[in-house]
């Protein structure tokens, strides 16, 4: 599946600039096709921009759905892959009758799905892009209890002014953690220990 953006100038020029920022690619790794020519109007008035639609050349059997297809047919996985390009990003959904064998606990197959996916792509890629993985809206539902449960503690550390150690979380995970609390004028947090052990701490001591 190709992925394209269309963008705006004053100039034809000037959107393919804006196209090639966005994309963070060069012209030759591009196809560019105009969608409309700039107009100047009459005194300013029904003036246009041009427009130019911009496609990543890429080969099919390099693209990100391709590849996490053949890595869930030899799990033997039998599933069907929906594509998006949001903000940049390539987002992959995966649809089965499995999820709970591809997501794991908390998360930590589907995030090695979504760490070899990322290293076989931009291995091989002119562009290095960033690749998202989810199946039957898990990312969803883990971010939605994270958040919950980082106000719980939240509370829990400002009732009893004792710091909370966290259980060892996916660097994900963690961020969700922080980002979270980050406005809350009484707690704060960091993370401490190395790897796998990598883990969040809740304290009223500010940093």
């Amino acid at each position: 599946m190709q992925h394209y953006i269309e963008t705006e100038g004053d100039t034809v020029e000037e959107a393919i600039e804006q196209a090639l920022n966005e994309l963070e690619a060069t012209r030759e790794q591009v196809t560019i096709d105009i969608v409309t020519e700039p107009t100047k109007g009459i005194l300013n008035f029904g003036a246009k921009q041009a427009k130019v639609r911009a496609t990543l050349k890429q080969d099919v059997t390099s693209a990100p759905d391709a590849i996490l297809n053949e890595i869930l047919s030899r799990m033997g996985v039998d599933a069907e892959i929906e594509s998006s390009f949001i903000d940049g990003s390539t987002h992959l959904n995966i649809a089965t009758d499995s999820p709970a064998l591809l997501i794991g606990k908390h998360g930590q197959t589907l995030d090695a799905i979504e760490r070899l996916l990322n290293c076989i792509i931009n291995k091989a890629s002119l562009v290095k892009r960033r690749v998202f993985v989810d199946t039957e809206g898990y990312r969803k539902r883990r971010e939605e209890r994270l958040v919950e449960m980082a106000h719980q503690v939240a509370e829990k550390v400002k009732y009893t002014d004792r710091e909370v150690v966290l259980a060892p979380m996916s660097a994900r995970d963690r961020r969700i953690i922080h980002i979270t609390l980050k406005a809350d004028d009484v707690v704060s947090t960091y993370s401490q220990g190395e790897g796998e052990m990598r883990r969040v701490i809740v304290t009223t001591q500010q940093p």
